[in-house]
């Protein structure tokens, strides 16, 4: 059994951690909601824009108004030589499973992959993973920051876009956290290149957003113009999702730890309260029996 003095210690470190993760915990907490609003206030956008590409889709290059009889770069399916991945993870630890999950979720997309994959990976954990797996790390981008903005993104987004217009990768697929909820980040694997334009999921709505305005030069030309804008709003708001669910778990991951060390100071409190009073027993039993034998003597 620890000493009382070893209990003592041990429950002063106790306590200073739980001060250190309730602080952690109330920083992520404020981060949290900014990040959090900073992602849902995106999304309007992110749903016009996918809108305007849906109604658009049909009247672009290729389509029905034949504007242009070549489609556009970041449309065209080709045979798939190499395979490039932008991965998007926090560059710090301390939120629980969602570094482990992403690096899984990224690991097992990228073994299963069959031709040669190039990583261009966001934030120290997914680019440190994957430098210990000896995998193809293309690029790296650190330190965004918790509130990353779209001049950070759009390089990232560009340097995506430029590897495959070049012919380097023949696929690209983006790795983040989707953020669900404050307790629920979901790791997501999808296909950013080629880009396949969304259906409109309301035909009669797309249909009034053709009739209700004229595009100049041409629904070709601006459907062109924007699919790279849609490509930089995808890994924008990729990264905001990141940002959102990091927070969130770092918040939900530093409240578990300051749970769990308050009640592990509470067991230890016990067990000291119970050896100080066994000490202390002890002490009066020496005590009596001392008395004692000066009486009897």
């Amino acid at each position: 059994m620890p000493t009382i003095q070893q209990l003592r210690r041990r429950i002063g470190s106790v306590r200073n951690t739980a001060k250190i993760t309730n602080a952690l915990q109330l920083v992520a907490a404020s981060k949290m909601r900014r990040a959090q609003e900073r992602a849902t206030e995106g999304r309007p956008y992110a749903e016009k824009i996918q809108l305007v590409l849906s109604s658009l889709a049909s009247t672009a290059p290729g389509g029905s108004d034949g504007e242009s009889d070549e489609s556009h770069p970041f449309l065209t399916q080709r045979p798939v030589e190499n395979v490039g991945i932008l991965h998007i993870t926090p560059d710090r630890g301390l939120c629980g499973a969602l570094n482990a999950n992403l690096n899984n979720s990224a690991g097992s997309f990228v073994a299963g992959a069959e031709p040669p994959t190039a990583i261009v990976a966001v934030g120290r954990k997914g680019r440190d993973f994957f430098v210990r797996s000896r995998q193809n790390v293309a690029a790296e981008f650190t330190d965004l920051g918790d509130y990353p903005a779209l001049t950070d993104t759009s390089v990232i987004a560009r340097l995506v876009m430029d590897d495959y217009l070049s012919g380097n990768v023949d696929q690209v697929f983006i790795s983040f956290a989707e953020f669900v909820s404050t307790v629920n980040q979901r790791p997501v694997v999808r296909r950013l290149l080629p880009v396949e334009p969304p259906a409109a999921e309301d035909e009669a709505e797309a249909e009034a957003l053709r009739q209700e305005y004229i595009f100049e030069p041409g629904p070709g030309a601006v459907f062109e113009r924007l699919l790279p804008r849609y490509v930089e709003m995808q890994v924008h708001a990729a990264i905001l999702e990141s940002a959102a669910s990091e927070q969130s778990a770092r918040m939900v991951a530093m409240k578990n730890a300051t749970d769990n060390a308050n009640e592990i100071e509470r067991e230890l409190t016990l067990t000291y309260n119970k050896a100080r009073q066994e000490q202390i027993t002890t002490e009066l039993l020496d005590i009596v029996g001392g008395a004692e034998a000066v009486v009897n003597e």
